[in-house]
C-alpha cells in the first residue's frame, strides 16, 4: 500500500469522514492490546462509506472494517492497510411497527434498551453482547440460546468494492454457527431490519436483567477480553475442554486464561498481542494432544507481527 497516496486520496472526503494515522488499535478493540494501523477512516454515512470503498478497491488498498472491536485482535507489527470503521450516522434506530431499523453500528446493548422502551420482545439475548449488529450479522453472534439469524429479517449492505448496495434477507446471508457469507465476500453492512414480536415490558426488563447477572456471574466482564475466544467444537464445549486440560488460570505475560471462566482469554493488564497468541496456541496444543480436538479461534485475528 502507498500510504501516503491513499491518505491524500482520502483527504477528498475530510468533510464527511475522519482521517487517523497511526490508529492505536489497542484503543479500538477490546482486548486493549496490539499494534496500529496505518490508517484509520471514520465514514460519517452510507454514501461515504460507499465511495471509500470504491477508491480503497481502484487502489487494490487492503482494508479491514471495525465496528466495535469486539471481537478482534491485531498483531503488535500493526496492519498495514485501512481500518473503516461506520461513524455516527451508522448508530441510528428507529420504530417501524414491531421492527427496529438500525445503522450498523449500534450496539446491541443500545438495541435492547430500544426494544424494551417499545415493549417489543426477542432481543433480551443480545442485551449483553458488547459489540455492533453489523459485527453480529458478520459472525451471526448468539447468547444464551439466541442467535442474530432468529430476529434478523434483511440487512442493507454494500459490496466490497463499492459498486453496488443490495439488500439481503437472513436466508440470503447464509447464517450459521458464528458464520456469516459476508466472512467470504467481504460485503459491508450498513442497515439491518430486526423482527420482534410484542411482550411484556416488564418480563423484557427481568429477562435482561437475569441474563446481566449471569453474565456476571460466570464472565471475566472486568478484564479487557474478546469474549468467548474458541468456537465451540462440534459435540464438545471450548470452555469445559480447557478446564479440564488444567489450564484455568495459565498465564503468558499480560494474558491468562480466566480463572472464571476457561473459554475466555484475558488481559490481566499490559498483554500484548504476541502473548495472547502465544497462550492462544499453548491451549490450542494442549487440548489437542489430551483429546483429540483442535479448537479454532472465534477471534478475528489480522495484521503484522
Amino acid at each position: 500500500m502507498d500510504r501516503q497516496r491513499i491518505r491524500k486520496l482520502l483527504e477528498e472526503y475530510r468533510k464527511s469522514a475522519e482521517i487517523i494515522e497511526d490508529a492505536p488499535m489497542a484503543r479500538y478493540t477490546s482486548f486493549r492490546a496490539g499494534g496500529a494501523a496505518d490508517l484509520m477512516v471514520i465514514p460519517e454515512d452510507a454514501q461515504t462509506l460507499r465511495q471509500i470503498l470504491q477508491l480503497l478497491s481502484e487502489e487494490e488498498c487492503p482494508f479491514v472494517l471495525l465496528g466495535n472491536g469486539t471481537n478482534i485482535l491485531v498483531r503488535d507489527g500493526g496492519y498495514r492497510g485501512v481500518i473503516v470503521k461506520p461513524g455516527e450516522e451508522f448508530q441510528n434506530i428507529r420504530t417501524e411497527g414491531n421492527e427496529l431499523v438500525c445503522g450498523s453500528g449500534a450496539l446491541l446493548s443500545v438495541i435492547a434498551k430500544a426494544a424494551l422502551h417499545e415493549g417489543l420482545a426477542g432481543f433480551e439475548f443480545a442485551s449483553g453482547i458488547p459489540g455492533s449488529v453489523g459485527g453480529a450479522v458478520f459472525m451471526n453472534a448468539g447468547a444464551y440460546g439466541g442467535e442474530i439469524k432468529d430476529v434478523l429479517k434483511e440487512a442493507a449492505l454494500v459490496s466490497k468494492d463499492g459498486s453496488k448496495e443490495y439488500t439481503a434477507s437472513a436466508e440470503d446471508l447464509d447464517l450459521g454457527y458464528r458464520h456469516s457469507a459476508l466472512q467470504e465476500s467481504g460485503d459491508v453492512v450498513t442497515e439491518v431490519r430486526i423482527a420482534l414480536q410484542p411482550g411484556d415490558p416488564e418480563a423484557i426488563r427481568e429477562r435482561m436483567a437475569e441474563l446481566t447477572r449471569k453474565r456476571n456471574e460466570k464472565q471475566p466482564v472486568s478484564y479487557p477480553s474478546a469474549g468467548s475466544f474458541f468456537k465451540r467444537p462440534e459435540g464438545y464445549f471450548a470452555g469445559k475442554l480447557i478446564q479440564d486440560a488444567g489450564l484455568k488460570g495459565l498465564t503468558v505475560g499480560g494474558a491468562q486464561v480466566s480463572e472464571l471462566h476457561a473459554g475466555f482469554i484475558i488481559n490481566t493488564g499490559g498483554a500484548t498481542a504476541a502473548d495472547i497468541l502465544q497462550l492462544m496456541d499453548i491451549v490450542r496444543g494442549v487440548v489437542f494432544e489430551q483429546n483429540g480436538v483442535m479448537l479454532e479461534p472465534e477471534v478475528r485475528i489480522i495484521g503484522e507481527v
